[in-house]
């Protein structure tokens, strides 16, 4: 029972954010990712490296000794360990610590880059309560507005490919000089650019047509970029509910309302 009382304990620590203790282990682990990360960068300039590298080593062990024993805590704590483990921020936590492991082993440092993962384990960072509301109304948002965005991204599409077969007609190879507009692949590749308003300016029309063409895209997409923001926008003011860290025991969903009782996803008891 005191086992059990303790496991309890725990995961309303690590798992969640609503008391001081857990916002206290949020705010430790942010500071422990955040400089993992920036020894990693460190160690990837070789000036650096070669002076501090029994240094960046020795924090890089003390570091992957803490995601671990993290790590492990978690399996121990949640009901289905076999789901944590296969989670999406499950994988992220395992792959955080087995590059260095894997060096231990073997002399395998190309794979030093794939620590670099770990920077993904800051969106902890919206278990703290003045991000909690924010970074759980943008997720719902964003889930609410993805099939409006995937029409929107297909409509976009079918823009550029007949923009790019306009332009390859008025520009190609029946002209005097084709400017970089050789097949349909590149028109389409220089709509791209030019609809989202970055211009490498590689590939440029010199026919008038060509030019009018350009600036039409030029003018649409600062149109199209609005879009997306609009959809999304809308979605996040209809979202107000009152959205805290509560995390399911059972099924590990997390973003219930304050004063809910039941898992709004497999229906089991929250403080059970």
């Amino acid at each position: 029972m005191k086992e059990k009382s303790f496991k309890n304990k725990l995961y309303h620590i690590i798992f969640e954010a609503e008391t001081p203790s857990g916002k206290l282990f949020d705010i430790l682990l942010l500071i422990i990712i955040s400089s993992s990360v920036l020894c990693i960068i460190l160690e990837s300039v070789q000036i650096i490296k070669l002076e501090y590298i029994f240094l960046l080593q020795t924090l890089e062990w003390i570091f992957t000794i803490i995601f671990t024993i993290e790590y492990l805590i978690r399996i121990w704590i949640v009901r289905k360990p076999i789901k944590y483990i296969f989670s999406f921020m499950g994988l992220i936590d395992l792959l955080a610590i087995i590059p260095t492991y894997l060096m231990f082993i073997a002399d395998l440092h190309h794979l030093t880059v794939i620590r670099s993962i770990r920077l993904i384990r800051l969106f902890r960072v919206f278990h703290l309560s003045p991000y909690v509301r924010g970074g759980q109304t943008m997720l719902i948002a964003l889930r609410k507005s993805l099939p409006k965005i995937v029409v929107f991204l297909m409509s976009v599409v079918l823009l550029v490919i007949v923009l790019g077969t306009v332009m390859y007609i008025i520009e190609g190879p029946s002209g005097a000089n084709t400017n970089g507009f050789d097949d349909i692949p590149n028109s389409m590749y220089w709509a791209i650019i030019t609809l989202t308003t970055v211009g490498y300016g590689g590939v440029v029309p010199f026919t008038v047509l060509g030019k009018i063409l350009a600036s039409i895209i030029m003018i649409l997409g600062y149109g199209i970029i609005a879009v997306p923001t609009g959809i999304v926008s809308v979605s996040m003011v209809k979202n107000n509910d009152n959205i805290t860290t509560i995390t399911c025991p059972n099924c590990l969903h997390e973003g219930h309302r304050i004063d809910s009782d039941f898992c709004n996803k497999c229906g089991k008891e929250l403080n059970s």
